[in-house]
């Protein structure tokens, strides 16, 4: 049977955070909140907006067109880290390749690999970071990230604005979700459905699918930097990319919590110089 032009939204869609930093016009974050609502997604934050109000302004409100849940609901961070700190997985979205960071994937593929997040655990979440509208996104904002979308354009002209780019990105979201919901198999009687499962996997350790969040991946990292600066491996006055390349090895390897706890422990023993 064909699928409604007008499907239900997934419920997977509501663990889904665009992110938004410091963004200039209330008229183009009224515009995204209309891109995400039309397409199931209500989770908005912003990151250093120049104007702290910037959800409430008429403007905003004008251009969001009927979309007023998504900017009543909008929450207002000061750093990217904690705009993404519970995302099992942080999407950055941007034009450009960056030295250290994750190579680019178009929107569908990265879009399908959020939903396998998602789908790994209940209590994952996943977030796609968007760039102010003049700059876009930073060398360290791209590196924060776990994925990097590029959204496939004219080489002649490839120029989208932050909206558009939001609509592009929803969309393949949505669309996402909706081929995931389709393909899940029902749960035989007497069997846990896939969140039960997760849960019951992530507490027997090894086996388990849940993934640490961004908070405790980049506090993993800087207790690592401390680490290597304590046993001299670091020098901070020539520390050339390791961090970086260290960052990027982490966030490749989607740490489970209990990985986390296990490189903390030889964290902890190499700033107290070794096994007492």
């Amino acid at each position: 049977m064909p699928r409604p032009l007008h499907a239900a939204d997934p419920p997977s869609l509501g663990r889904v955070a665009f992110v938004l930093l410091r963004t200039s016009h209330p008229g183009n974050v009224g515009a995204a909140a209309r891109a995400m609502r039309t397409m199931g997604l209500v989770d908005l934050r912003l990151v250093a907006p120049r104007h702290d109000d910037v959800a409430e302004r008429p403007e905003a409100r004008a251009f969001a067109s009927g979309a007023t849940e998504v900017l009543e609901r909008a929450r207002r961070y000061d750093t990217l880290a904690e705009a993404i700190g519970d995302a099992a997985l942080a999407i950055a979205v941007s034009a450009e390749p960056r030295e250290f960071g994750p190579q680019p994937a178009p929107p569908e593929a990265c879009a399908a690999d959020a939903m396998a997040v998602l789908a790994g655990d209940p209590s994952h979440r996943v977030a796609f970071v968007f760039g102010a509208e003049r700059t876009g996104l930073s060398i360290d904002e791209v590196q924060a990230c776990g994925r990097l979308v590029g959204i496939p354009a004219s080489p002649s002209y490839s120029s989208l604005n932050l909206a558009q780019a939001i609509q592009v990105v929803a969309y393949c979201v949505r669309r996402a979700a909706l081929d995931a919901a389709a393909t899940e198999a029902p749960t035989p009687r007497g069997v846990p459905d896939a969140g039960e499962a997760g849960v019951a996997d992530a507490a027997d350790g090894d086996d388990g699918p849940r993934l640490a969040d961004q908070r405790a991946v980049h506090g993993t990292l800087e207790h690592l930097e401390r680490a290597l600066l304590a046993i001299g491996f670091l020098d901070p006055a020539h520390p050339k990319k390791l961090m970086p390349r260290l960052r990027r090895l982490l966030l490749r390897a989607r740490l489970r919590p209990e990985e986390v706890d296990l490189l903390r422990g030889v964290c902890k023993l190499m700033e107290r110089g070794g096994p007492r």
